[in-house]
């Protein structure tokens, strides 16, 4: 039924799990720790039509609308299920990417964005649901890291700045060549190094898709 409520809004479960008794774990509804987490996403760009429909009632100059549209709806099954929703973006963090990991088996691509088998970097998690009660979900099957079977790493030679390398992420770079003036073709198809894995390219985001999330990167 949760499954049915999140596809009415492009959304998926993403997994979850119990917690462990002696595990440090966030407070559910009743304000006790959570006994179970369900982690809510996407893949591919499948949330994007409904978004833009709520959007146009909206402000334009709303911040963080898809946030804001996340904690909306999230928030909203949260309150049909018997849930409490958190989001990625809720002070304090939340090991969000830890759980994910948890929850699905993944494991970070060469570009820090975990690498799923079936949609390759083109996914996300939008929120979660703490529950103050056990729930039944399946262990994640065994994944292979598919950069792991990657011989040319093309995520790693595709910027034109070279932000992500072995070393890691140069920020700083990225973000001074994205707001300058040679940026335009990353603001406005996405990043080449994410866009250069061969994997998931069926889930790949739209221009339009990659060309706000690049905005709001580069605000």
């Amino acid at each position: 039924m949760i499954e049915d409520a999140l596809a009415a809004h492009g959304l998926i479960a993403r997994g979850g799990f119990n917690f462990e008794v002696a595990e440090a774990a966030p407070t559910a509804l009743s304000g006790d720790p959570a006994k179970a987490v369900l982690l809510v996403g996407q893949a591919g760009a499948a949330p994007w039509p409904h978004f833009m429909r709520w959007r146009q009632s909206k402000p334009r100059d709303l911040a963080n609308p898809l946030d804001t549209w996340s904690r909306e709806v999230i928030g909203g099954i949260a309150e049909r299920f018997g849930g409490r929703a958190v989001s990625p973006n809720d002070r304090p963090f939340l090991p969000f990417q830890q759980w994910a990991m948890r929850a699905e088996g993944l494991k970070p691509s060469s570009i820090g964005v975990l690498l799923h088998p079936d949609y390759g970097l083109w996914h996300a998690y939008r929120g979660a649901l703490l529950f103050d009660h056990e729930i039944e979900i399946q262990a994640p099957d065994k994944v292979i890291h598919l950069c792991d079977t990657c011989v040319g790493k093309p995520c790693l030679k595709s910027c034109p700045v070279d932000a992500y390398s072995e070393a890691g992420f140069a920020y700083q770079d990225c973000l001074a060549h994205v707001r300058g003036p040679t940026g335009e073709p990353c603001r406005s198809l996405g990043c080449f190094d994410r866009n250069a894995c061969p994997y998931g390219t069926a889930y790949r985001y739209p221009a339009e898709v990659q060309a706000f999330h690049m905005a709001a990167f580069a605000r």
